[in-house]
């Protein structure tokens, strides 16, 4: 990964929902926690106007972090995120620390390029649909990609591209593809047109069963 995100702590001594409350009102600062590997788990506080500068940007949800705090430094990711429900604003934050050398499970965000000269929307008509924006991963924290590339070029009207689609960087591997080729769904397809082939035939068929029903009552007038 090309950023690298150094997020400044403090160690926080009291907690519960009231602490944790008055910190956000009254130090606009946000509560947080650090765990994983083999040491205790630490509560931390965070200056909530640096914390929404690192959210501005995509890669840090899925970038190796480095939490200082205490005079020391810890590798760690971001594992969950709670805003507030209407004003979006951060109001916890957990870290889970990381090995160098242990695999960790990570949702990477994908980028769909060259929509705009996809051949099933420029020739065919068609209409891009995303099923996913991320996928989760496992790799080691130094093979963590910043996104997953999803090319669009070459996708008519009608196609899917499957997880098992996707170029993943050497060293990384989809969780779900690992539990077997019955999780190979879909992440992204192109849509028939509206009132296009499929829309057509449908009309077709209408118009023959109107035909034949037209012939019966024909048939019966004669008779």
């Amino acid at each position: 990964m090309s950023d690298t995100f150094v997020v400044e702590a403090e160690l926080r001594s009291d907690e519960g929902k009231g602490a944790s409350r008055r910190l956000r009102r009254l130090e606009a600062k946000v509560p947080a926690i650090i765990y994983g590997g083999d040491s205790a788990p630490v509560s931390l506080s965070l200056i909530r106007k640096d914390l929404e500068k690192h959210l501005e940007k995509e890669a840090f949800y899925s970038a190796i972090i480095e939490v200082a705090y205490d005079g020391k430094k810890e590798k760690a990711i971001l594992k969950a995120l709670q805003r507030h429900p209407a004003k979006d604003f951060p109001m916890h934050a957990d870290f889970f620390r990381v090995e160098a050398n242990k695999a960790i499970k990570v949702s990477i965000p994908l980028h769909f390029t060259n929509e705009d000269t996809c051949v099933g929307v420029k020739m065919g008509g068609g209409r891009i649909q995303h099923t996913v924006n991320e996928v989760e991963v496992l790799a080691l924290p130094a093979d963590l990609p910043e996104f997953i590339e999803v090319d669009m070029t070459d996708v008519q009207v009608g196609d899917i591209i499957h997880l098992s689609d996707l170029q993943l960087p050497e060293g990384v591997t989809s969780t779900a593809l690992a539990l077997g080729d019955d999780r190979d769904m879909g992440v992204a397809s192109v849509l028939a047109p509206r009132g296009g082939k499929g829309a057509g035939a449908g009309d077709e068929d209408a118009g023959d069963e109107s035909a034949d029903d037209a012939t019966s009552e024909d048939a019966g007038d004669e008779s």
